[in-house]
């Protein structure tokens, strides 16, 4: 009689075999289904790996090892220099990653008695998915229980009111509608709210009538019947946060290196031991592996890839402060269709963002880049299509931005958060899309305590009696009261120039962002923290203020200021022989 693997795998192989003939087959190493072989089309090999997904995701991952024919693999970028700067440093713990992974898990490391270092490629933090989302948190009403996602949603959630005021990061909860336009669905989506309270443990769910909801809400399209609404779902910055993260983070004594990728490392008898870098060499005692959609690549450095992360691109619009002026919650309409069902998102939605914005999306389309930020129009059509059934705010003339992120999905669409299978010092925190935002303030905890609890079995690792878990973070001019304000002006006249009109942002504000922990003296970087350039013009005016202020804090010429990374450049010199323009 064969085994229940054999069994499996024999299935997964006349599957294959149905689609692909003998393009591609499947074999079991352990708790590891490997796809090999060669197929033509991208799509094709995403179908390949989803067929060899195992009944058991939680312990069973497909890797992804078929050639796409006729491409080479696409690099990571990488920074395009080199120095000795972390040559020689012996740490405790390793963190590589600066999204709101790698932040939040280096926080609560803080809170042991740790040497710990955290590395990011790009030249800031939540530059990737962190910093590419709709700063959702997210409820938890679509997750079933028995999943890493499920689990961390609900804990995740209940932690942000204290996480967000300890780090000083605006947060409100402003509630969920899922709508539906069919009311004879109604009997069947009580049912599921039912199932989700007693046995999924979501117990805020209400079913609402479109009627309420438009009196709350008059913006809601008319065709809503009823709606799903759960009032614990939020909004947060997810970029602010994840820096506030890495602030206090560094507050606490943990240490940060931007323009920092992991290139090699070097194992032995399933231990690395050294970790390189193009600013040098690093001996670890523990590494945590937080680096997003390259997560899998670091596994592969470590020869522990048990997973595969395959990308997925989600483009979002942000539109005008007027539009949130009638929305201030978040809302999508719920599709019930065979390719809505089947598909690993619930199509976007609009949000009203803590800064006053309307955020309409994402979609979700599958990609072979890593790194594929590009922006295309039929995203932007293809979210406009659905949210204009939401809410008569959607405006594609009220558009001011978009951007575009990239999810790190696994072929079994859950976390991945354990220690390396073939390498005994490296935790994987890999597989974190949709909600890792919202889970990451209580995975951080359960990642750093194992982390602590490894270390201690060579010698204690007592708790960091001086951690501070507050944040002072950056007074905002324009939501002081008056009398705030002027006391404010009046101790540092910098707070009274405006140098961003739309956002009504100060030079004082832009010093203190320049002089936070962490932050590069850079136009983005100064733009995330305090948010010159976020307006209607989006840096039209405001952009070569900002310029000169960072110039003259760094005591550096103005062509030497950058946008973001180093290749960056915004200024090739003067013009007119340099003279200046009274």
């Amino acid at each position: 009689m064969l085994g229940n693997r054999e069994k499996e795998i024999g299935k997964i192989q006349k599957k294959l075999a149905k689609a692909f003939g003998g393009a591609v087959t499947a074999a079991r190493e352990g708790d590891t289904i490997r796809v090999s072989g060669e197929l033509s089309s991208w799509e094709d090999i995403l179908k390949a790996c989803r067929m060899a997904v195992s009944k058991d995701k939680r312990n069973v991952h497909v890797v992804n090892d078929i050639r796409l024919k006729n491409a080479e693999p696409v690099p990571m970028r990488t920074p395009n220099f080199t120095d000795d700067a972390l040559e020689g440093k012996e740490v405790d713990v390793l963190i590589i990653g600066g999204g709101i992974s790698g932040t939040s898990i280096a926080r609560e490391l803080a809170k042991w008695d740790l040497k710990v270092l955290l590395v990011e490629k790009e030249a800031d933090f939540a530059l990737q998915a962190s910093g590419r989302n709709d700063g959702e948190v997210h409820p938890g009403i679509d997750l079933s229980k028995g999943s890493l996602k499920q689990k961390y949603v609900l804990l995740g959630n209940q932690r942000y009111d204290q996480v967000c005021k300890e780090l000083n990061v605006p947060f409100e909860r402003v509630g969920q509608y899922a709508a539906f336009t069919n009311k004879y669905l109604k009997p069947a989506v009580c049912a599921l709210v039912l199932w989700r309270k007693y046995h999924d443990g979501v117990t805020d769910t209400q079913v609402v009538s479109g009627e309420a909801m438009r009196e709350k809400t008059p913006a809601f399209s008319e065709d809503f019947a009823f709606a799903m609404y759960n009032p614990s779902a939020g909004i947060v910055s997810p970029y602010q946060l994840t820096i506030a993260y890495a602030e206090n983070a560094a507050q606490n004594g943990v240490e940060l290196s931007l323009n920092t990728a992991v290139l090699s490392m070097d194992t032995e008898d399933g231990v690395i031991t050294k970790v390189h870098t193009n600013r040098g060499t690093i001996t670890p005692r523990v590494v945590v592996n937080a680096a997003g959609v390259f997560a899998d690549d670091v596994a592969e450095l470590a020869h522990d890839r048990f997973y595969s992360i395959h990308p997925r691109r989600g483009t979002d619009t942000i539109q005008d402060v007027k539009s949130g002026r009638n929305f201030r919650t978040i809302a999508s309409v719920i599709d019930i269709s065979r390719a809505a069902l089947t598909s690993h998102t619930k199509g976007g939605g609009t949000l009203r963002t803590v800064h006053g914005n309307v955020l309409m999306g994402p979609d979700a389309v599958e990609c072979r880049e890593k790194e594929d930020f590009a922006t295309r129009p039929e995203s932007i059509k293809t979210i406009y299509e659905k949210q204009t059934r939401t809410s008569s705010v959607a405006d594609t003339r009220d558009i001011i931005t978009y951007f575009t992120g990239v999810r790190a999905p696994t072929f079994e669409e859950d976390f991945v958060l354990e220690w390396g299978r073939n390498c005994k010092n490296l935790y994987h925190v890999g597989g974190i899309q949709s909600p890792g935002l919202t889970s990451a303030p209580a995975f951080s905890l359960d990642v750093a305590e194992a982390v602590a609890m490894r270390l201690s079995e060579d010698r204690p690792v007592p708790k960091n009696k001086s951690f501070d878990p507050h944040r002072k973070g950056i007074p905002e001019v324009k939501l002081l009261p008056p009398e705030e304000r002027d006391k404010l002006i009046k101790e540092n006249p910098d707070y009274g120039v405006i140098i961003c009109r739309c956002e009504e942002v100060s030079k004082g504000e832009i010093l203190d962002a320049l002089n936070s922990p962490g932050c590069p003296p850079t136009i983005d970087a100064v733009k995330k923290r305090v948010r010159p350039g976020m307006g209607r013009c989006q840096g039209g005016f405001c952009s070569p203020l900002v310029a000169q202020i960072i110039a003259e804090h760094e005591g550096i010429p103005l062509d030497e200021v950058r946008k973001s990374s180093a290749e960056s450049v915004l200024l090739y010199g003067s013009s007119k022989g340099g003279g200046s323009h009274d």
